[in-house]
């Protein structure tokens, strides 16, 4: 499977985008530049999708930085020998403990491995993970696009990039998921760098990161 690992697969699937797409052309110059943000697998990098998850970058950047101070060296298996209290101090809501607590016992005595799942098609990655108690499609996504570098995976759920296709595409209202997935469609092979493309346009658009990783 093809991955995107580096900017000029990234500028491949633009260019293949606007080839296929032609409004995707004025989008692309709107944008500017398109990040590859391309994240080391493992558990720390997941632990920090959970927790951007319905809050904004700043919110989950503080509250991520709070926990990587207090849980050092952020590991499944040092998390579960820390006291829940750590939780509590970094600002955790109760669901998204929860959640982390789950995945952490998923990684030390259920077998998940997260970098050999990076390895595996979407479909049986994508079931893995959202196995896991409070890991829902969006976060499965979001950690195939930037762990992974899987190139046709597009998080439709994301409000982010409802937003920013429903205006680049003059849509009158923004649209929902189900809507934004028959959208994405016609974004086959590549729609892993289209979400990073209207992803870069809602930057330009709100003036503020929409992608929940840096």
């Amino acid at each position: 499977m093809r991955r995107i690992e580096t900017l000029d697969h990234v500028a491949e699937g633009l260019d293949a985008l606007c080839l296929a797409d032609k409004r995707l052309r004025v989008v692309r110059a709107a944008a500017g530049d398109v990040p590859l943000r391309l994240v080391k697998p493992g558990f720390g990098s997941l632990v920090s999708i959970i927790v951007s998850q319905q809050v904004s970058r700043a919110s989950a950047d503080a509250i991520l930085g709070r926990f990587l101070r207090i849980v050092d060296p952020l590991t499944a298996a040092n998390l579960l020998a820390s006291n829940e209290t750590v939780f509590r101090e970094a600002g955790f809501s109760r669901p998204k403990q929860k959640t982390v607590l789950a995945l952490a016992e998923a990684v030390v005595h259920d077998g998940l491995d997260l970098d050999v799942l990076c390895l595996l098609d979407a479909a049986e990655a994508m079931a893995r993970l959202t196995s896991v108690h409070g890991i829902g499609r969006w976060t499965a996504e979001v950690y195939l696009l930037f762990a992974a570098g899987h190139p046709d995976i597009f998080p439709a759920r994301d409000v982010a990039l409802q937003t920013a296709v429903g205006h680049a595409l003059g849509l009158e209202a923004r649209p929902g998921e189900k809507a934004l997935v028959a959208i994405a469609e016609s974004w086959t092979p590549w729609r892993g760098v289209a979400a990073r493309l209207f992803w870069a346009y809602y930057r330009t658009l709100r003036g503020r990161e929409g992608v929940p990783l840096g």
